[in-house]
C-alpha cells in the first residue's frame, strides 16, 4: 500500500472493557512541557530524554494520573463520549453505504480521538465547527480534553490495575493505547500542543527525518509494536512534504466470558446477499439468555471475561446496512437498558473482515470536519515559526476475527497533514443470525455508560 501525502497515523485495535465501578476521574498532571528539539518546560521525567535521536523509538513517559475532582469533569465527560458515540453512528452509516455488498468494518473511535487532540492545534473560528462534527457542541476545548483523559483513565482500565497492585495482585489488561507523535527534526511543536497531548492523551514525542526511508520504518516499527504485530507496513512511502505523523495505537484481545462449545459448532448456509454460502455456526443456548427483541431487530450481548462485549444485531427485514444507517446513540442505548434475561439460542457464524483501504477525506468533510480547507489552513497552532497546516487526506484500513474463544481486532486510520504557504416476549426466542447483521463493539466507562468503539456489517462470514 502506498500512501502520499500521509502524515498523521492513527492506529487503533478492538476494545472493549470491564464495568468500573466508583472509579475517580483522571487528568494526567500538566508538569513538564515538551517539543520534539529537546526543549522543556519544568522537570521532565528522570527517563525522558531531552533531546531524543532523530528515528529513536525511545518512548517519552506521559505524566502520571492525579485524582480530580469528579462533579467537576463528569457531565463534560458523558456528554463528550456520547457524542463520541453519536459521532460513531453517523461515520459509520455514511461509510456502510459506500461497501456495497461487502463485509463492512470501522472504528470511529479510531477517527474521533485524534481529531480530538487536534482540536488543539485548530484555529479559534474552526473549533465550533470540529466540535460540531466531533458532536461535542457547547463544549469548550478543555471540557474535550479531559473527556478524552478520562476516557483512556476508563477504557485502560487504571482503577482496576491500581486494585490489583495494592493487592500485590498482576493485573493483565486485554488492551493497550499508544499515543506518540513523530515530528520532522527541524521543526518544534508548540509547546500548549505538546503539553496537552501528553497530559490529556498520554503522548509521546519522536525525532524522525521525514527525508529519510528510516522514518518509514521508524512509524512502521512502532505500530508494529504496539499492535502486536497486527498492524504492519501502514506507510510505504512519505511523501516529499510530509512533516510529522501523529499516531494512536490501540489493540484488544480477550475471551468471551462463557466461551462457545467448538464439540457444538456445525456448518450451515449463510445466506449472503451474493448468494448461500458455508459458514461454521457458534451455538448457545439455555437459560438466562440476555436479549433484546423489538419490531426491527433481535439483539445479544456476548460479554468479554474483562467486561464490555460485543452486540450481534440482526434485523429482521435483512438491510443490515440500513439498521446500521439509522441507528444512533440513543437507540443502541434503548437496546442495552431493555435487555430481559430469556430462554432460548444464538447460532453465530465465526467471522473475519478486514475492512481493506477506507477513503475518509470525503466523509469526514461531508460531516463537517473543517480541517480539510487547504486555503484557510485550521491547523495553525502546531508548529512554531512554521506555515499553518491542514489535513490532506485521511483513510482507515480495520480487522476483526471473532471465533469460539473470543475477539481480536485492530484498525489503521491516516490522516495527511500538509503545510500550506500560508417489547417482552414470553417464549423461547431463536436468533439464526444466517443473513446480513451488524455488530457493535463497546466499551464500558464509569458511569455505567457504553463508549462505541468499532461497528460493521457482515454480510457473508
Amino acid at each position: 500500500m502506498k500512501l502520499t501525502r500521509i502524515i498523521t497515523l492513527v492506529l487503533a485495535g478492538v476494545l472493549t472493557a470491564a464495568n468500573l465501578s466508583g472509579c475517580e476521574t483522571p487528568v494526567q498532571s500538566p508538569d513538564t512541557t515538551l517539543n520534539p528539539n529537546g526543549n522543556t518546560a519544568a522537570t521532565p521525567p528522570t527517563d525522558m530524554p531531552r533531546n531524543p535521536t532523530p528515528l529513536s523509538l525511545v518512548a517519552v513517559n506521559a505524566a502520571p494520573l492525579l485524582e480530580t475532582d469528579y462533579a467537576a469533569q463528569h457531565t463534560a465527560a458523558r456528554t463528550a463520549a456520547t457524542g463520541a458515540n453519536d459521532f460513531a453512528f453517523r461515520l459509520s452509516a455514511a461509510l456502510a453505504g459506500q461497501a456495497g455488498q461487502e463485509n463492512f468494518v470501522c472504528s470511529p473511535y479510531s477517527v474521533w480521538l485524534p481529531l480530538a487532540a487536534l482540536l488543539n492545534a485548530t484555529d479559534e473560528p474552526y473549533k465550533v465547527d470540529l466540535l460540531s462534527a466531533l458532536s461535542a457542541s457547547g463544549l469548550s476545548e478543555d471540557d474535550v480534553n479531559r473527556a478524552a483523559s478520562r476516557m483512556l483513565y476508563d477504557l485502560t482500565k487504571q482503577q482496576q490495575r491500581a486494585w490489583a497492585e495494592e493487592s500485590g495482585e498482576h493485573y493483565q489488561d486485554p488492551l493497550k493505547i499508544a499515543n506518540a507523535i513523530f515530528v520532522n527534526h527541524d521543526l518544534t511543536l508548540k509547546q500548549s500542543f505538546a503539553q496537552t497531548f501528553m497530559d490529556f492523551y498520554r503522548g509521546s514525542v519522536f525525532n524522525v527525518d521525514f527525508l529519510s526511508g528510516e522514518a518509514v520504518d521508524s512509524v512502521n516499527n512502532w505500530a508494529s509494536e504496539q499492535t502486536e504485530g497486527l498492524i504492519t507496513d501502514i506507510i510505504q512511502e512519505f511523501d516529499p512534504e510530509t512533516v510529522a505523523a501523529i499516531a494512536n495505537a490501540l489493540y484488544f484481545s480477550a475471551g468471551w466470558a462463557k466461551e462457545f462449545d467448538p464439540e457444538e459448532t456445525r456448518d450451515d448456509f449463510f445466506r449472503a446477499l451474493s448468494g448461500d454460502v458455508n459458514a461454521s455456526f457458534m451455538l448457545r443456548e439455555g437459560d438466562g439468555q440476555t436479549y433484546y427483541e423489538d419490531d426491527r431487530v433481535q439483539a445479544m450481548p456476548l460479554w468479554f471475561g474483562t467486561g464490555g462485549g460485543l452486540y450481534i444485531l440482526l434485523p429482521k427485514d435483512g438491510d443490515a446496512p440500513g439498521l446500521l444507517s439509522s441507528m444512533t446513540h440513543v437507540y443502541f442505548q434503548s437496546i442495552q437498558n431493555h435487555t430481559e434475561q430469556k430462554t432460548g439460542k444464538l447460532l453465530l457464524p465465526r467471522f473475519s473482515v478486514e475492512s481493506g483501504i477506507i477513503p475518509l477525506k470525503d466523509t469526514l468533510m461531508s460531516l463537517g470536519v473543517p480541517l480539510f480547507e487547504r486555503a484557510s489552513a485550521p491547523l495553525r497552532n502546531l508548529f512554531v515559526d512554521a506555515p499553518p497546516a491542514f489535513l490532506s487526506d485521511a483513510v482507515q484500513k480495520a480487522v476483526i476475527k471473532v471465533d469460539e474463544k473470543g475477539t481480536t481486532a485492530a484498525a489503521v486510520s491516516v490522516m495527511g497533514i500538509e503545510m500550506t504557504s500560508l417489547p417482552m416476549a414470553t417464549e423461547p426466542f431463536e436468533m439464526i443470525c444466517d443473513r446480513p447483521f451488524v455488530f457493535v463493539l463497546y466499551d464500558n466507562t464509569c458511569d455505567g455508560g457504553s463508549q462505541v468503539l468499532f461497528t460493521g456489517i457482515v454480510n457473508q462470514p
